[in-house]
């Protein structure tokens, strides 16, 4: 609105008045102009529950051309990352907020001028021809210089007298060895200070939140895989082959759990209500969280209505999920919710572990390692590869018996798998 009433007020300036005005005003209507063509970017809506970010980085800069709907920059939350888009085609003239900066929805971001990019329908430049007859000038050869200053004529060459010799009275000094620097001795001693990002701050609130109101307790028991990996070795080229669908062990390990909840249906409970909550909630649905690792931290997409899957639709949708979150493509309905989750460290070596629980839900089973070990096998020592199982519960809703029984019923589906199909 400034700008088009200083356009407009320049227009109606009497020309002998002219003098008076700033010499500089042409320009400053231009900028004008271009100011009030212009339109602005603000900070987008993220989700219901997310009002803020923190600037990650901008994609685009002052003078650059971006296309419609084209990134410019990324906001970073708690959950995911906010690809911030051009609302329009045109060229960027300010940034209005700083990288790492806190930016809140609806807060301007970019000004931009819209229109179309400056080479669209530029014509190339012909290119001049040269008749095949015609003198081409060659270049002027560069004089040569010297590759020592001209040198004096002979009868001006000033002698140079010789150096002093040393008296032979005089000592010569004798070389002290350099001292080696306490540095190379100890190593570098520097340190870096890096603010942490907004995915891993929530991660730790949620975490310490989560030791401070659960009662937590974990529970451990080992499972026999060699029936598992055998059924897999079996039909996994097959399986493939038709549906795409590569079976590994956690759409096993998903059905199994939610199984066993028929039995223990607490399990997939949580507490509710003020003062720590009086009122428990029971599910007759199973939305299995699986915790999936990624540059940025610890995220947990949900697999939702697990208890209508069989193994392959479960192995299906994880594997979704996973690429999504190794991707940065998860968005915020990906990660909502979620009444059990499932962690499995063995694919990085863990051998054991106590998993902390996801509030608000009651349980989190713990995947480890295989491992060749020796057992007893109907009264003989066999190898046999063995997996470590951990299931860390919220004591306030389950008691120590209801939690191992789950748990040796997942161990019992694992080592028979045939019993999950019946």
């Amino acid at each position: 609105m400034l700008a088009r009433r200083l356009i407009r007020a320049a227009s109606l300036v009497h020309p002998h008045q002219a003098r008076r005005l700033p010499h500089n005003l042409p320009a400053m209507m231009q900028q004008a102009r271009s100011y009030a063509a212009a339109i602005t970017i603000k900070v987008p809506q993220m989700a219901e529950s997310i009002s803020e970010g923190t600037l990650k980085q901008f994609t685009k800069q002052v003078g650059e051309y971006v296309e419609q709907d084209e990134e410019i920059a990324t906001i970073e939350t708690d959950k995911i990352d906010v690809s911030v888009n051009a609302s329009e085609a045109g060229i960027i003239t300010e940034l209005l907020a700083s990288e790492d900066d806190t930016v809140i929805v609806g807060q301007d971001l970019v000004r931009l001028e819209p229109g179309s990019s400056p080479d669209k329908g530029a014509e190339k430049a012909p290119t001049p021809k040269v008749d095949e007859g015609e003198a081409k000038p060659s270049p002027t050869p560069k004089p040569q210089e010297p590759a020592s200053a001209p040198s004096t004529p002979a009868a001006e060459k000033t002698p140079v007298a010789p150096a002093p010799s040393t008296p032979a009275s005089s000592p010569t000094p004798t070389p002290q060895p350099a001292r080696a620097a306490p540095e190379s001795l100890q190593g570098g001693r520097e340190e870096r200070r890096v603010k942490m990002n907004r995915m891993r701050l929530r991660i730790s609130e949620r975490l310490k939140q989560s030791q401070n109101t659960a009662a937590s307790l974990t529970t451990f028991n080992e499972v026999d895989m060699s029936s598992l990996m055998q059924f897999r070795k079996l039909y996994k080229d097959d399986v493939l082959k038709r549906t795409g669908i590569k079976f590994g062990f956690m759409g096993a390990f998903s059905r199994a759990a939610v199984l066993a909840m028929r039995d223990f249906p607490v399990v997939n409970a949580s507490i509710e209500g003020p003062n720590g909550g009086d009122t428990i909630v029971y599910r007759d649905y199973v939305d299995i969280s699986i915790a999936v690792a990624t540059e940025k931290g610890l995220v947990t997409p949900v697999v939702r209505n697990a208890e209508s899957m069989d193994i392959l639709g479960i192995e299906d949708s994880i594997a979704g999920l996973g690429k999504k979150a190794r991707s940065g493509k998860l968005t915020i309905e990906d990660m909502a919710g979620g009444t059990f989750t499932i962690s499995n460290g063995g694919v990085f070596g863990s051998m054991m572990g106590t998993p902390i629980i996801n509030l608000p839900q009651s349980a989190v089973l713990g995947l480890h390692a295989i491992k060749d070990r020796a057992v007893v096998v109907d009264g003989k020592i066999e190898v046999r590869p063995m997996m470590y199982l951990a299931l860390t519960y919220d004591h306030r809703l389950l008691d120590g018996r209801e939690a191992t029984q789950f748990l040796v019923k997942v161990k019992e589906y694992i080592e028979d798998p045939r019993r999950m199909l019946l």
